[in-house]
């Protein structure tokens, strides 16, 4: 696997590339497990040649957000990608990809999805990732690009701004990878204490109860939630959002919306977990 650094590199590199084989791309910030390694192996299964990038974006990370705290693995992080058959891994410093500084950087906001959830609580999160990755899509121009669905908000982000900017790439969501008792892999579990770390379980176990009352034919979506929330404080995490929506539009559920996402973000100790899980809901589609 080689790694390159500079966007003449990479475009210099790729465009031997190009001709004989489609080019598929995961972007990361690195530290990565086995999550990452799954959307390398999709990536790999749609396409002949592999491509991720590490780049710890600054412009997605809030005041007081853990970006000088986040972990940097790049030695170890080569490894997982070559032993998962990636063949080129792009590693840019800040000074490459904002070569102009941040401040005067322009930036891509994307409006109604981006609202509420995660964007509520981090408002410059959404901006700060649709400008990296349309940054990202540009220098690498691959044929497809993998994500996470862990990061369901963040999906329906990239989707629509890959439509309404006409970006020739074809988004694959990536099934959300989880640890043997339910926890939603993710780099940022690493900053739970042991003790911790037994108790995170409980959010994916609250949204699969949400979700079987919702299977049941439960629609007092109000009730579900205060349930669920008053499940997380008990346990002592301090939930910051846990609601039911549209899993097409992300707009809030209705009784008549037939297919669900269920979405929770609570923080344990110092760590902010998220996760999500789909649902159906059987009234509205057998009405």
């Amino acid at each position: 696997m080689k790694t390159l650094s500079t966007l003449n590199e990479l475009r210099a590199t790729l465009a031997g590339v190009r001709p004989q084989q489609q080019i598929g791309f995961v972007p990361t910030m690195g530290n990565l497990h086995a999550g990452h390694i799954s959307l390398i192996e999709q990536a790999r299964q749609a396409a002949g040649f592999v491509v991720a990038s590490i780049f710890v974006n600054p412009l997605q990370f809030g005041p007081g957000e853990d970006l000088d705290n986040y972990p940097r693995t790049l030695a170890e992080d080569q490894e997982k990608l070559q032993a998962a058959g990636c063949q080129l891994l792009f590693a840019p410093p800040a000074s490459e990809m904002y070569p102009h500084g941040q401040d005067g950087q322009t930036r891509v906001s994307v409006p109604g999805v981006s609202e509420g959830l995660c964007g509520a609580s981090r408002p410059e999160h959404f901006t700060g990732v649709a400008t990296v990755v349309t940054k990202l899509l540009n220098m690498v121009q691959p044929d497809v690009a993998v994500f996470g669905q862990k990061d369901f908000q963040q999906l329906a982000v990239i989707r629509t701004l890959v439509r309404d900017l006409n970006l020739p790439v074809r988004i694959i969501g990536a099934p959300t990878i989880r640890a043997s008792d339910g926890l939603a892999l993710s780099s940022r579990n690493g900053y739970l204490s042991a003790e911790e770390r037994q108790r995170a379980p409980l959010l994916h176990a609250t949204l699969q109860q949400i979700a079987s009352q919702l299977a049941a034919g439960d629609t007092d979506y109000p009730a579900l939630l205060q349930s669920g929330r008053q499940t997380l404080e008990k346990a002592g995490m301090r939930p910051d959002y846990l609601e039911i929506r549209d899993a097409v539009t992300l707009q809030p559920a209705t009784a008549g919306t037939p297919e669900l996402i269920i979405l929770g973000a609570a923080y344990l100790g110092k760590t902010r977990l998220i996760d999500n899980l789909e649902a159906r809901n059987p009234a509205a589609l057998h009405p």
